[in-house]
């Protein structure tokens, strides 16, 4: 069983593709259910936002893995295989565990250094956990990638290297409309993008924000968040906020456009002279890309803010590569960790055999000599168990070393060779130890896979 990763970001694939592979609520549930359900797969993890769409997998081979997760993003989003495929990237064992702290530090996002994708990363393994799709391999991938992630926003000052995608839109809506303070904002939607805004809408000094969302009791919240005049509407209400604002910033999760051009107009949108920004940063869109071809409107979605990734580079280039050494680090000691423990039932196994000869020769002795006391054999027998355990540290220690190498594997393969290792005791140890460790509910038993490197289509 290895860990693999088919996925497409703003990196790999223009934004109508992102489009129709965005997937959330229910439909996220039952793709997730559908890709854990499917030939080889073991575990399963998607990891769904507003610039990206990957699923990590446990899998036991590799081409039928990217076969079926393939063909379900396909199925799921309309796009023909074919097409689709172009977009895809594949990273496999080593590579996928590099990917998926690379993700946690925020390397991969379309506004470098950003943080938002912790929370989203936790939310991707909260849901795993409450589907039932995830085990012990991917649990340990994820939580690893979390810690890296943290240590990387703490150590390194990534988090200055790029501003969160929200920070990157306002301060293009700021270019159009001038400084913010003073601006009249609507915010659409009620998640954390929606709550980020409306938290640096409030900072900037705005001089009204109204939230509109479909659960009014989470408008009502953010509205109170901020200590600037804010309010909290019904989203059948947003026509009287839309001609108000100056700045509407959406995200939402609908499925369909939420503003379209024939509703702003209705509202005098482009009609009255006024000067106003649309900022879309729902995946698929929230408003009808004309209507930034309305007088005086500026739309700005996901597409214009792609630049904002090289920006973001060019800031803080040292706190970027720092992340990446940390990244770098990271992987070779989890790996290692991986590949050393993966040893263990092995040298378990071998110790396991030794003990059943030892105790046969003893056996085999006080039938011959029955006229030994007690004391003798006590002797006898703690005198042949300090030999074998003198004879069997030194290599066992080294095989674990050894096994923390790249293609540790094969030490353990040829322990087993050696001393004519029944094949099945070293699984049979594994089981008993994930049993034990499931029952404890540590969740705490390192990724034991191959380290084999990547791959991609």
């Amino acid at each position: 069983m290895s860990v693999l990763v088919v996925g497409l970001s703003h990196r790999s694939a223009p934004v109508p593709v992102l489009e129709k592979t965005a997937v959330s609520g229910d439909d996220l549930v039952k793709l997730l259910h559908a890709v854990h359900e499917s030939p080889h797969v073991a575990e399963a993890v998607i990891v769904s936002t507003c610039n990206r769409v990957e699923v990590y997998a446990v899998v036991d081979k590799f081409h039928g893995g990217v076969s079926a997760v393939s063909e379900l993003l396909a199925l799921h989003s309309s796009v023909p295989l074919d097409v689709l495929a172009e977009h895809l990237y594949v990273h496999y064992e080593e590579r996928a565990v590099q990917h998926a702290f690379a993700v946690a530090c925020g390397l991969e996002s379309m506004v470098v250094g950003e943080g938002q994708i912790l929370g989203q990363l936790r939310a991707a393994l909260r849901l795993a956990q409450a589907e039932g799709t995830i085990g012990s391999v991917l649990h340990d991938v994820v939580q690893q990638a979390l810690r890296v992630g943290k240590r990387a926003h703490h150590e390194t000052g990534i988090d200055k290297a790029g501003a969160s995608l929200v920070g990157v839109g306002l301060d293009v809506a700021a270019a159009h409309l001038g400084p913010l303070s003073g601006v009249r904002a609507l915010v659409v939607g009620a998640g954390a993008m929606s709550g980020l805004a409306v938290a640096t809408l409030g900072r900037a000094g705005a001089r009204e924000i109204v939230v509109a969302n479909r659960t009014r009791a989470k408008a009502e919240r953010l509205a109170a968040s901020v200590d600037v005049p804010a309010r909290a509407i019904d989203l059948d209400a947003l026509d009287g906020a839309l001609a108000a604002a100056d700045l509407v910033v959406s995200c939402t999760g609908a499925s369909g456009l939420v503003l379209t051009v024939e509703q702003l107009t209705a509202c005098g949108v482009g009609a009255d002279g006024r000067r106003r920004f649309l900022l879309d940063l729902a995946l698929p869109r929230d408003v009808e890309e004309a209507a930034g071809d309305l007088p005086g409107v500026e739309l700005a979605g996901l597409e214009r803010l792609r630049d904002a990734e090289e920006a973001a580079r060019a800031i803080g280039p040292e706190a970027v590569e720092a992340a990446r050494r940390i990244v770098a680090d990271e992987v070779a000691a989890f790996l290692g960790a991986a590949r050393a423990a993966a040893v263990a039932p092995t040298v378990v196994a071998l110790r396991a055999k030794a003990a059943e000869v030892v105790e046969t020769e003893l056996a085999r002795l006080a039938g011959r000599l029955p006229e030994l006391d007690e004391r003798a054999r006590r002797e006898i027998a703690q005198t042949v168990r300090r030999v074998t355990d003198k004879l069997l540290h030194a290599p066992t220690v080294k095989v674990k070393e050894l096994a923390a190498a790249p293609g540790g594997d094969t030490y353990a393969a040829a322990l087993r060779e050696l001393f004519d290792l029944d094949p099945k005791a070293p699984e049979a140890v594994a089981r008993v130890d994930l049993a034990a460790e499931e029952t404890a509910a540590t969740g705490d038993r390192p990724w034991s896979k191959n380290d084999t490197g990547g791959t991609s289509p």
